[in-house]
């Protein structure tokens, strides 16, 4: 195999890496690469009838289901209550220990510069600010070693950011669609209890698993199917295999990080080398 590809996925919210980038983990782990996903804050407002440490326990064990059923290595779930998210040094400092302690060539996150959700705009923000200090900065955090290399940054399309957002590259997901609507199914307090709720469809959440993807995939579409701002970067990463793409996961190259070549993406994506499928 070629070299190891290790991925940090950093969240505010359990759920959110799996929602925006739970395909693009599950191809990396098919493929023997090394997956974390991160959550900064515990979850703790996420329901209408449950609160406190018994939601936080549900939203830990929901999340480390979710893993299994992705295939990646960890799902961690920090203490900081859910809505009180804010890019202290503090958190920049865990943010640095969590990047280096996974040795990541890859973050993704959230974008720094916006965001309808405090925590979600704070989680982008603060992995920003770490990134000074993440690699060759010995002095900064020094109970981690720190990385010889600055990792490559992803941003995740925050569902309030579609105006701002460029998708760089894009990740074809349908032979992993099953493990990513698993993931989200075993999530079930967020898409059959928390969001139908807010939205004002609880009534229509279905009992057997084939009703339950097909609801996934109605009101979810948008973090699933293929959209028109996708296409140009699905014609430069797949070509001709561009149009038979239907289920897929955008990312922006973050302005701050390494800015990496066509061919070190490629290495880094190992899933967009068709040929070595075949």
């Amino acid at each position: 195999m070629k070299k190891e590809v290790r991925v940090i996925v950093i969240g505010a919210h359990p759920d959110e890496p799996d929602i925006y980038a739970g395909g693009t983990a599950a191809l990396f782990a098919e493929l023997g690469h090394r997956v974390k996903f991160l959550s900064l804050t515990n979850g703790c407002c996420g329901h209408y009838e449950i609160s406190g440490m018994e939601l936080v326990e549900r939203r830990r064990n929901e999340a480390a289901d979710a893993a299994r059923k992705l295939g990646i290595d960890e799902y961690e779930v920090l203490d900081t209550p859910d809505g009180e998210l804010l890019p202290t040094i503090a958190v920049r400092n865990e943010v640095v220990r969590q990047i280096r302690s996974w040795r990541a060539d890859v973050v993704i996150t959230f974008h720094p510069d916006g965001g309808a959700h405090s925590d979600n705009r704070y989680a982008g923000k603060v992995v920003s600010d770490s990134f000074p200090f993440v690699a060759k900065t010995p002095n900064a955090v020094p109970d981690v070693p720190a990385l010889n290399q600055g990792p490559v940054v992803l941003l995740m399309p925050d569902y309030s950011m579609k105006s701002h957002y460029s998708a760089d590259i894009v990740i074809d997901i349908e032979p992993v669609l099953e493990k990513k609507l698993l993931a989200c199914d075993a999530h079930a307090s967020q898409f059959y209890e928390f969001a139908p709720w807010q939205a004002g469809f609880l009534d229509q959440v279905p009992e057997s698993w084939e009703d339950k993807k097909a609801f996934l995939l109605k009101y979810w579409a948008e973090f699933m199917n293929v959209s028109k701002e996708m296409e140009p970067a699905l014609g430069k990463w797949y070509g001709a295999e561009a149009s038979g793409v239907r289920y897929a996961e955008p990312f922006e190259i973050a302005q701050y990080g390494r800015r990496p070549s066509d061919d070190e993406m490629k290495a880094l994506f190992p899933m967009l080398d068709r040929s070595a499928e075949r």
